[in-house]
This record gives C-alpha cells, structure tokens and sequence, in this order.
C-alpha cells in the first residue's frame, strides 16, 4: 500500500488512544459544526454530517457534545466563528503536503503553521503550489483480515468504485466524491466495518524517504496532525512500512 495508506492505517489506530482522543474530539466538533452550518441539521441529507458524526460516535464521543456541535452549526446555539482554510506547502525531501484546518484565528493559524514547516525542514507555499499534484477522491482503507479479495473487489467495483488494490497489509478502495457514500454503504451493508474512510486528496504520484529524511518526513507529520486547528494532511511520501512504525512515536 503507498505512503498515503499506511500514514492514514497507523493515524486511525492512533486516535483510539486514550491520550489522543481528546485532541481527536476536538477535530470532531469542528468537523460537526462546519458540516452542519454548510449542509444542515439533518444527516440523511448531510453526507458529511453524517461521516463526521459516525467517526464521532466511534471514538465513543459523548452523544450530548455531537448535539451541541450540530446545534452551533446550524446557529441554534451561540458559536464563535469557525473558518476552513487549507495550506500548501514541501517538506523534507521534496514531499508534498496538503494541509486542512478549521480556525477560529486565521492569524494564529498561517503563523503557527508557517512555524512548524520552517523549524522540521519544510516550506510553506503559495495556494496551488502543491494542489495540482492531488486528486479529491472517495478513500476506503480495509483490514486484509475482513474480506476476501475477489469478494471485495467484486463488491468495491459493481458499487462504483475507480478502483481497487491490495498488498500484505489490506485492501485500498479509491472511488469519486460522489460515489464515495455508495461504495463505503455497500461494504458496510456486508458487515465489514473498513478501518478508515473519506474524501481525501489522494496524490497522484509519490516521493520516496528512506532513513532520516522519512524520520523527518514522519516528524512534520505528526506535528502538523497534532495541531489543534489541523482537521487534515495529505502527502506524497512513500516509505517502507518498518521505517514508517519505527518513526512513528
């Protein structure tokens, strides 16, 4: 599986923990709010709503912080103003990166971010720097363990998926934004539960990082995902998988 894969497999293993779920509630309630103030209250008719709250409820967030989340955004409740604001930039070995925030201080947050590209030897660009080198893309992620491959495919294909590819560690299911929920509703409804999925900015070619550079790569990685303000990131690196669980703190 790319870089893409195996970065997203071991951050959703991640954010299961105990000390990183309260930063992962966080993310969530301003996913909730920003999904709910763009498409409305009602999840049927709220794809992103509905794949914010899921992921919520997944994390065992309480039932009452998804409420007021969806209630600010819709301006039943008093919430400061959030806004969605994405950043471009390299880092270490010429690896691109996409960087999705949801700020209340856009100030604050180009100045942070700008902060910690220089100081883990990266640079932040100018918007469309790096964004012509991704795809917007449905993207599934399955543990090997869930399904067979020819089921799998077969299933991932007839719903509408673009395409379908596997290796020793699981299943990759890349679909169009607008078949994403289909194809992630058809998997589902066979009991297979993927271990994540959404609309992501899939890269469309990779840089390769071996040794200090993939540490540094990995590094700017997790500092980035760690920010408060940072709901996203996207990057073209692939590494092997033992230098990417080695980096990985």
């Amino acid at each position: 599986m790319s870089g893409h894969s195996k970065w997203h497999s071991i951050k959703h293993k991640k954010a299961a923990t105990d000390s990183k779920r309260g930063r992962a509630f966080t993310k969530f309630i301003k996913e909730i709010t920003i999904a709910a103030r763009s498409g409305g209250g009602d999840m049927e008719a709220n794809p992103r709503l509905r794949k914010a709250i899921s992921d919520a409820k997944a994390l065992n967030m309480p039932a009452d912080n998804i409420k007021r989340a969806v209630m600010k955004g819709t301006g039943e409740l008093e919430g400061g103003q959030l806004d969605e604001v994405t950043y471009e930039g390299y880092g270490p070995g010429g690896v691109a990166l996409i960087v999705q925030t949801v700020t209340d201080n856009r100030n604050r947050t180009v100045s942070e971010i700008r902060h910690v590209f220089s100081k883990n030897g990266g640079n932040m660009g100018e918007a469309g720097s790096v964004a012509w080198m991704f795809h917007k893309k449905g993207y599934i992620v399955i543990d090997k363990a869930k399904g067979d491959e020819d089921t799998l495919m077969s299933l991932a294909i007839e719903s509408g998926a673009d395409d379908f590819s596997s290796d020793s560690a699981g299943y990759e299911v890349i679909t169009s934004p607008e078949s994403f929920h289909t194809v992630l509703n058809a998997i589902k409804a066979k009991g297979i539960e993927p271990e994540s999925a959404e609309i992501s900015m899939i890269p469309q070619n990779y840089v390769k990082v071996e040794g200090r550079t993939a540490q540094q790569v990995v590094k700017l990685m997790e500092i980035l995902d760690d920010h408060d303000d940072v709901q996203q990131v996207y990057a073209n690196f692939d590494m092997e998988e033992s230098e990417l669980a080695e980096a990985v703190s």
